[in-house]
């Protein structure tokens, strides 16, 4: 008898059971999906690790699950995965708990509250954990970890900053150590109301804007590019694309003219380590698209733009878009961006401020294309006219910078063959 456990699901945090694709008693084929889990952004299948028959099923459709536990009995002698160490499952892999062995400050509203002489207890929490903790400010001896043998998780720091916040709001205003909240309203008095939850994106989503707001400094510089001459040409184009079963999109010119303009400013294509004081300069150019699906944003990463064609680009486009309507994105396919574009062009309307994709630096958001009458010197003559809306972190670009930045994308897109130079 074969005991197959959870395996590794690249996430420290419970997985929720959305399907069981098989029975006790099915003869199933190796690699077969035998259950659907999802995550906060992303679904998942658990592949059969050989052809045989199901035993046992240990799981029931909502239950939370963990890498490394039990989920079914299989035909066969030897044991599939352990507790401790399992087979991927096409994701990224469960970080090694480490010792915490200098914790990052307190963040503000914690100070007066929180703050405790350092000891020299153990404390285990994956490299992810980490980070979001120095990101947040979170010193991780004051945090309690819930996880397997005491590890802190990612919701255990959550808990923990609602926690403070919460106190927080109980201490004087005028002290600048609390933070303002909507009052309760009973909104059936004025009418007919109805309660509709979040979804588990949009609040996931809401979290990480609410912390980009807050904790970079944002500004953002807009322009007009001229992309008469750029769309003529994917016009041109678009026949003999269209008989590969390609449709060329100008997002993809635009992450050409992106990736030209990162190369001659490197600062725009880089992250502020933990502490602040260092800039972590990146040389690859993978692009963070974000996608807009019923169930709320996401923003699937497009590695090596730099390295591929248009054609490329367009194909890779149309997967990850599909992939992410139907929630098969898996962590991997939205980590490691370099820099974000929000496209709201098929939508409409003129310019908008996107909030920076920590910890990215910048994020290009790009609106409607529109006629409009441009002086050429002599008269005005009809131009298609791209809003570009570039929202940057003030600690790390300043204005001079990101204007030259806007207006060198411009450039490129006005004039697409300075891309093939």
């Amino acid at each position: 008898m074969t005991h197959i456990y959870l395996p590794d699901t690249g996430s420290n945090n419970a997985l929720d059971v959305i399907e069981i694709l098989v029975n006790v008693g099915d003869r199933v084929e190796k690699d077969q999906a035998l259950f659907t889990l999802e995550s906060d952004k992303a679904t998942l299948d658990v592949p059969a690790p050989e052809a045989g028959t199901i035993t046992a099923i240990t799981i029931k459709v909502g239950s939370k699950i963990k890498t490394g536990d039990l989920i079914a009995e299989f035909s066969g002698s030897d044991t599939i995965g352990t507790p401790e160490v399992s087979a991927p499952v096409k994701t990224l892999p469960v970080e090694t708990p480490q010792p915490v062995t200098k914790a990052a400050a307190p963040i503000a509203v914690a100070t007066a509250t929180t703050m405790t002489p350092e000891d020299t207890t153990d404390l285990y929490a994956g490299p992810s954990v980490r980070r979001m903790a120095r990101l947040l400010g979170v010193n991780l001896k004051l945090v309690t970890g819930t996880g397997d043998k005491e590890r802190i998780t990612k919701d255990d720091i959550r808990a923990h900053v609602k926690n403070i916040v919460e106190r927080a709001q109980t201490l004087p205003t005028q002290s600048g150590s609390g933070l303002p909240t909507m009052p309760t309203i009973d909104f059936s008095q004025y009418g007919p109301i109805e309660t509709k939850a979040l979804s588990r994106i949009k609040k996931l989503t809401a979290q990480n804007l609410s912390r980009n707001w807050l904790l970079a400094p944002h500004v953002t510089q807009f322009i007009d590019a001229d992309i008469s001459d750029m769309e003529a040409f994917r016009k041109s184009q678009s026949a003999t694309y269209d008989k590969q079963g390609i449709k060329l999109t100008p997002l993809v010119f635009i992450m050409k003219a992106l990736v030209a303009a990162l190369k001659a400013a490197p600062t725009f294509n880089a992250s502020l380590d933990a502490s602040g004081d260092n800039l972590v300069l990146k040389n690859y150019f993978h692009i963070g698209i974000a996608v807009d699906t019923p169930d709320g944003l996401v923003v699937p990463v497009i590695r090596d733009v730099d390295q591929k064609s248009l054609s490329t680009l367009a194909k890779e486009l149309a997967e990850v878009g599909t992939k992410a309507r139907a929630k098969q994105l898996t962590a991997a396919d939205m980590q490691g961006s370099s820099f974000t574009i929000s496209s709201l062009g098929g939508i409409g309307g003129t310019a908008f401020t996107p909030i920076i994709n920590l910890p990215n630096v910048a994020i290009l958001g790009v609106s409607k294309a529109a006629i409009k009458p441009v002086w050429d010197g002599t008269q005005f003559a009809p131009r298609l006219m791209l809003p570009l809306s570039l929202s940057y972190d003030h600690r790390v670009i300043d204005g001079a910078e990101a204007a030259r930045f806007i207006v060198t994308i411009a450039n490129y897109l006005q004039e697409i063959r300075l891309l093939l130079l």
